[in-house]
């Protein structure tokens, strides 16, 4: 009997360098002391950013999954972003994620986003609807904390300065991702090096 399972949940993503990663500790460990002590902070391994998240997919589709990530990285030149600023996702009295966002050559990163959104969409992963907005996620605002750090969050935002870091994206990489109680386990599967 084999122990690998039938069912991997994946998604495609940039990962970040070990300093990217230990800028954001450090920006994590400024917002916390400015009363976010009690958000849920992703771990610093954890962060990356998102290009297409797949959800449950059965384990012998990883195959055609990663031919179709190295097409789509086909003729996509390496390209550099930067940490950007902080912003959150939800309401002004309803915040529920918070986040870096990037810039830099974002023009080439939505190119790459749209390339693997159209070849891995032939294989039964639809194609977003929203639009794509790169990002890095910092940290989730646990629903019944949503009011009482509305104030401080949107006040950090305002007074802090994310670190100006370069972020080179020289690769996409599928990502699995194993949800467990202390926290996502993501585990490289493939990395596709643009070229």
């Amino acid at each position: 009997m084999s122990d690998k399972p039938s069912v991997l949940r994946l998604f495609i993503a940039v990962e970040l360098p070990a300093n990217v990663r230990q800028r954001l500790a450090g920006l994590a460990d400024e917002l916390r002391g400015m009363g976010l002590e009690r958000l849920r902070w992703a771990r610093p391994e954890n962060i990356h950013i998102t290009l297409k998240f797949l959800g449950e997919t059965p384990a012998e589709r990883q195959p055609q999954i990663e031919d179709a990530l190295r097409a789509a990285a086909e003729g996509v030149a390496p390209h550099e972003l930067t940490l950007g600023e902080l912003g959150k996702f939800g309401g002004r009295q309803n915040p529920r994620v918070l986040w870096v966002d990037v810039r830099g050559d974002v023009d080439a990163l939505q190119a790459l986003h749209k390339r693997v959104d159209a070849r891995i969409a032939p294989l039964g992963f639809p194609a977003d609807e929203r639009p794509f907005a790169a990002h890095l996620t910092l940290a989730r605002v646990p629903q019944d904390l949503a009011k009482k750090v509305a104030r401080p969050l949107a006040e950090a935002i305002d007074a802090v300065k994310v670190p100006d870091t370069p972020i080179p994206v020289r690769e996409v990489v599928l990502m699995r991702s194993e949800l467990r109680r202390e926290g996502p386990l993501y585990t490289r599967l493939c990395a596709v090096e643009l070229a």
